[in-house]
């Protein structure tokens, strides 16, 4: 309803088709017969569900509004009326995520025009870099990668126009933090602000909105997470590097200034006996100019000892985020994996996100590059000073995107991997969870689908593969992973193939599933050929 009363917006909605996915629980707790399991997942091409604004007057009588602004909807939502009630907005994402647009209706004559609006021949990363804030009836602060950095502007509402820039330069805003409407500015988390540092780290800003200079709130060389006091006057700011135990600090809220250091975090334990801590390295990718970031694990008390080992990349190269770690931490699994005899690297290549907009473009309609050309030069650049990194015996293992990278590590890159471990991978990405796929690969579904399958290109596997999956698993369609175990049967190449009753997504992270994982590592890897 209108703020006046004078008119009301209702939903029309169009129901999604009805996609059931069939599981059985083959050995259920409580009784002996398997149990069927059936639950609703919507694939990439499948009807969605679309919802259209009907504008209606209080005695009524429909105000017609042309829909043609907002045709072809993924979404149409973010419904909001203007103070007076002359007119309201509403977000439109247009399918195949090339579109995002907000549009205004006058509530007299249902006229819709553009507020402001993204485009790109690409995709609108809708689900990471959506944000808006209404400053007033006429401003509004808006989120965009149009430079091809994700920055704030400041949208002229009435004009339909950008008024000016909020944040610029070759960085990215990660994320609005508050918003203060009376001072007018806006604090933002940053990554890439500092050219010393790592580009994933993130910090705190304050930005004035209507320009002037920026206040910066943390300063040290690493990733920061701030707490504030009551009131916003002081705050805790702890910050850390995976080769840097936290450190606390107090500052001032209104300048940023240190006021003093802080001890550890209360109960943080000790580093072990022989830790060797993680090593960040930076490397070249496939064009020679872009640094492509990374750690290094080595087995615990290993740091003084030149002995080659089998190297083992942890991959996961999912285009909604980064993913090699950069906070302190001593129990993650690349460090377990390390424990057990391997070198273990990870880092993130071309395609992943937040990096800038022509670094993340790399996965369009591509899922399959993964990033392996920067990661293979990352790899090679750190042996070639490492001679402890032993690159005759390279292995790669990966969960969910990693278990369809680690496959595809030995359809296309067999010369440099040998082994592969694929946990509940999304090898064709027709048979994946529909907004995941069709964010990245577009819509309608094409034939870019079947150049990224797993499955189309199973014959074409060279090396060590064991396929893992969860009967359970209700993110990954489990028969993804069975139908690329089929495609390998029909070619007649061998594989190992572990399905884990009662098992969800990530099986290879449970007991047994990890114990498999492992033993196949080291049976390929590190025992005599």
């Amino acid at each position: 309803m209108s703020p006046d009363g004078r008119y009301a917006v209702a939903w029309e909605v169009v129901p999604a088709q009805q996609h059931p996915v069939h599981i059985v629980e083959s050995a259920p707790g409580d009784q002996l017969q398997p149990k069927l399991r059936t639950f609703e997942y919507l694939k990439p091409g499948d009807r969605i569900e679309e919802r259209w604004p009907r504008l209606f007057r209080a005695d009524g009588t429909e105000v017609a509004i042309d829909r043609e602004s907002f045709s072809t909807p993924w979404s149409n939502d973010a419904l909001r009326w203007a103070a007076d009630g002359k007119s309201f907005t509403f977000l439109h994402n247009r399918r195949g995520h090339q579109l995002l647009r907000l549009v205004s209706v006058d509530a007299a004559s249902g006229a819709a025009r553009t507020v402001v609006e993204e485009q790109s021949p690409t995709f609108v990363d809708y689900a990471h870099k959506t944000w808006m804030h209404w400053l007033s009836e006429s401003e509004l602060l808006w989120m965009s990668e149009r430079d091809g950095w994700n920055h704030l502007y400041l949208v002229d509402v009435a004009a339909g126009r950008i008024s000016r820039r909020v944040t610029t330069g070759a960085w990215v805003v990660r994320a609005v933090e508050s918003v203060d409407d009376d001072a007018r500015t806006v604090t933002i988390r940053a990554m890439g602000i500092d050219a010393g540092q790592d580009p994933y780290h993130e910090h705190w800003l304050r930005i004035p909105i209507d320009g002037g200079d920026a206040v910066r709130l943390t300063r040290g060389d690493g990733t920061h997470r701030v707490e504030w006091s009551p009131g916003g006057r002081w705050y805790v700011d702890t910050w850390s590097r995976v080769d840097l135990p936290p450190v606390r600090e107090l500052r001032d809220g209104t300048d940023g200034s240190l006021v003093c250091e802080l001890g550890p975090a209360e109960g943080a334990p000790p580093l072990p006996d022989g830790w060797t801590a993680p090593e960040r390295f930076v490397a070249k990718g496939r064009d020679g100019v872009t640094d492509i970031h990374g750690v290094i694990w080595r087995p615990r008390g290993t740091a003084g000892d030149p002995t080659p080992r089998p190297v083992v990349e942890c991959v996961y190269a999912g285009p909604q985020g980064y993913f090699a770690p950069k906070e302190f931490g001593r129990d993650r699994g690349q460090r377990a994996m390390a424990d057990a005899g391997f070198i273990v690297v990870q880092a993130d290549g071309m395609g992943t996100n937040w990096r800038g907009k022509e670094f993340h473009d790399v996965c369009w309609k591509n899922l399959k590059d993964a990033g392996f050309a920067d990661r293979r030069a990352w790899i090679k650049a750190a042996a070639a000073t490492r001679p402890w990194m032993d690159l005759s015996r390279v292995g790669i293992y990966g969960g969910s995107a990693g278990g369809q990278s680690a496959m595809r590590a030995l359809i296309d890159h067999h010369d440099f991997y040998r082994v592969a471990v694929a946990d509940c991978g999304c090898h064709d990405n027709r048979m994946d969870k529909i907004w995941w796929n069709e964010l990245w690969m577009g819509w309608p579904v094409d034939e870019s689908y079947a150049r990224s399958s797993n499955v189309v290109d199973a014959a074409r596997l060279q090396g060590r593969l064991m396929l893992v999956v969860g009967e359970l698993d209700q993110n990954v369609d489990p028969a993804s992973t069975m139908q690329a175990s089929a495609a390998l049967v029909r070619a007649g190449i061998e594989h190992e193939l572990v399905v884990i009753p009662g098992a969800g997504h990530g099986a290879a992270e449970t007991p047994y599933g990890s114990r498999k994982r492992l033993e196949f590592l080291r049976r390929h890897l590190q025992e005599p050929r």
